[in-house]
């Protein structure tokens, strides 16, 4: 079974709403097997000036999902979407 392209989450080392944003989204994770990759926005000035105020802030495909709070629906249409792609490739049904 192929893996959901992880998630990714730009956060803070220090920042209480970053670890809650991390511990809400871990259910979800493991019911789509998806991964989460952690960016520490203080380790790059781009991203400190880019993400700054609105951490934590979690994308997927490029696309912000949410910021400050898991938006659980969203992520979890997000990640379905993504399981759905991964696994349609072979049985491509020509309808739209």
């Amino acid at each position: 079974m192929k893996k959901v392209a992880p998630l990714t989450l730009y956060g803070r080392a220090w920042c209480h709403l970053c670890d809650d944003m991390r511990a809400a989204l871990e259910p979800l994770l493991a019911e789509f097997g998806a991964q989460v990759v952690v960016i520490d926005i203080d380790t790059d000035p781009l991203l400190e000036t880019r993400y700054n105020e609105l951490v934590p802030v979690l994308l997927c495909d490029g696309v912000e999902l949410c910021h400050y709070h898991l938006d659980a629906a969203r992520v979890r249409a997000a990640l379905a979407a993504r399981f759905v792609a991964a696994h349609s490739g072979s049985t491509h049904s020509g309808s739209n």
